[in-house]
């Protein structure tokens, strides 16, 4: 089956929708049982849809989980207040006291803060690595590393990493492979085909489309998906039917959403490649941007997120280019309908790996669904303004 026709079929099966087209919200906390075998029964199968307690979910849980497991290639999917929710829950469910965890360098900021604070404070140690490093991955394991976590492409920079072979090292030595695949969302790539055991999304972004709601899942493979569902149960963690209702119905339409964002992503990026003011693009779809070959080869498509560097800027500049933006509008989110734009700075404090020339500055787009036109031209008046200021 084709993604376009999943997309639309997956998650309607009539124990959870009674034949309604789109799952119905079901708001519930409680469920009673008429007879102490059923109860039993509920007990027994609680981890598999049956319904429990609210907390494990309704049907609209389950009809959006079994969807999203689909997608990804995995055998089940828990759900997350946040992106960043599933992350930590993904590593806490697997890291204890003592453990050693492998994180990419080029991770999204607040999983680094996490690193850094709390799993520090739990005794966790954390070692960043190039996210280049292939390889040579089996140089930084240790006997009490349990997990590799890798983001790709990486956050603002746009890596990306050669996953099957990082996957296939750490599974020689044992270890748990997460990534945060949301850059790729459900379609765009197939995690478990490459190795990967659990992989996570911000829903918030590409899932949901509409930047009006925040959810994070994380599906697993069959060896890790109890131990990730129970721990991540215990840690109370659920989500309310109404925000995945929302993204259940976002999901619908990904795929066209998607295939516009690329489009649009495409035709601004090709005509930024041409700007005098441009150093280079950090696009997946580039060959400028480090690990284009594994886009290539491990991608089915890319979409609208992507950022470019500078030759030049100082704050001031910076400031003329991004504001005032018709179009543009300044946001540390992406994946809505909108178009976005982030001058980025200190990428170099948050590096202790790999080196950023921060002389050079970083901007980044996310390209919504706005005329390609209009945005190309929003972003020649930026830079009209910007030229204005640097040559004073």
């Amino acid at each position: 089956m084709k993604k376009e026709t999943q997309i639309v079929s997956l998650g309607r099966d009539k124990k959870w929708t009674n034949g309604v087209i789109n799952p119905p919200v079901v708001r519930a906390s409680t469920m009673t049982f008429e007879t102490m075998e059923d109860m039993r029964f509920a007990s027994k199968n609680k981890a598999n849809g049956e319904l429990f307690y609210g907390r494990r979910g309704g049907p609209t849980h389950f009809a959006f989980q079994a969807a999203i497991a689909e997608l990804e290639g995995g055998v089940g999917t828990a759900l997350y207040p946040s992106g960043s929710a599933a992350i930590s829950n993904s590593l806490m469910s697997f890291l204890k006291s003592g453990d050693h965890l492998l994180m990419v360098d080029s991770a999204y900021e607040p999983t680094r803060a996490l690193c850094d604070s709390l799993l520090a404070g739990f005794g966790i140690e954390t070692t960043y690595y190039d996210p280049m490093i292939g390889a040579g991955i089996k140089d930084l394991i240790k006997d009490n590393t349990k997990v590799l976590f890798l983001e790709s492409p990486g956050s603002v920079t746009m890596e990306i990493q050669d996953v099957p072979t990082l996957s296939k090292i750490a599974h020689e030595h044992g270890l748990v492979v997460m990534l945060d695949n949301t850059w790729a969302s459900p379609i765009n790539s197939r995690p478990f085909d490459m190795g990967v055991d659990i992989s996570i999304q911000a829903a918030t972004k590409y899932i949901v489309g509409h930047s009006d709601v925040m959810m994070g899942t994380a599906t697993s493979n069959e060896a890790h998906w109890e131990q990730l569902r129970e721990n991540s149960y215990l840690m109370g963690q659920c989500t309310s039917p109404d925000d995945v209702y929302l993204a259940s119905r976002g999901l619908r339409t990904l795929g066209v959403r998607m295939a516009q964002h690329e489009k649009n992503a495409l035709q601004v990026a090709n005509w930024l490649a041409t700007r005098p003011e441009v150093d280079h693009l950090r696009h997946p779809a580039f060959e400028t941007c480090p690990g284009h070959e594994f886009f290539k080869r491990d991608f089915s498509a890319s979409n609208g997120l992507f950022s470019f560097v500078l030759k030049e800027g100082n704050s001031k500049s910076l400031t003329a280019l991004v504001e005032n933006m018709h179009h543009f509008k300044m946001g540390f989110s992406w994946g809505g309908f909108e178009s976005l734009i982030l001058s980025v700075s200190g990428i170099d404090k948050i590096r202790t790996v790999t080196k950023w020339d921060s002389s050079k500055p970083l901007i980044r787009l996310h390209i919504g669904l706005e005329s390609p036109e209009d945005l190309i031209a929003d972003l020649e008046a930026g830079f009209e303004r910007y030229n204005a200021v640097l040559n004073k």
